[in-house]
Parts: C-alpha cells; structure tokens; sequence
C-alpha cells in the first residue's frame, strides 16, 4: 500500500511540473505602478468626497454621497488583483491534504 501511494505521488508531481515552452511568447510584463484610468478617476473622486465640507449638507445629500462612496469602494474591490482559486484546483488541494494526511 505504501508503495502504491508513494508512485501516485511520484505520477501527480510529475503531471504538476509540465515545462513552460507552450507559454514562451515574449509578455509585457505589468508593473504595479500602472493603474488604469477608471481606478484614478474613481480615486480622484473619493478625494474629492473626503475633501468636501459636508457640516452644511442636507441629509439626503450626505446619503447620497455615502451611497456613491459605496459603490465606488466596492467598485475598486472588484478591479482589484485578487487570487481566485477555481473548483478543480481547490478538489485538487483537499485530495492531496487527504491524501497526505
């Protein structure tokens, strides 16, 4: 049985390290400077919010400009680098940590 084990693990390391020549293609690589210019113009106006003097306006205007600061924060979440993990690759992991385990 641990030999059984032992070369299902040798076979799934092996399938994991597949050369990189199908992806060889010269990229640009993106820096982390560069920022759309949605994300600046959205930024821009989220300064503009903060910068406001909100101690004279009504308040259905002080709950509109909320209500566009939340839109424009969840707006920029989505925009955001996040790492997402796809159904397969997280059956994947669990099956390894059983596996392993």
């Amino acid at each position: 049985m641990k030999k059984f084990t032992l070369y299902t693990m040798l076979m799934i390391a092996s399938l994991t390290f597949i050369p990189n020549q199908i992806t060889a293609a010269v990229k640009k690589p993106i820096t982390t400077t560069e920022v759309p210019k949605e994300v600046k113009v959205l930024l821009l106006r989220l300064d503009e919010i903060k910068a406001m003097d909100k101690s004279e306006l009504s308040s259905i205007e002080k709950k509109t400009l909320r209500k566009e600061v939340r839109t424009i924060k969840s707006t920029l979440k989505s925009t955001g680098n996040g790492v997402y993990l796809s159904v397969g690759a997280i059956i994947i992991i669990i099956l390894l940590l059983i596996l392993l385990l």
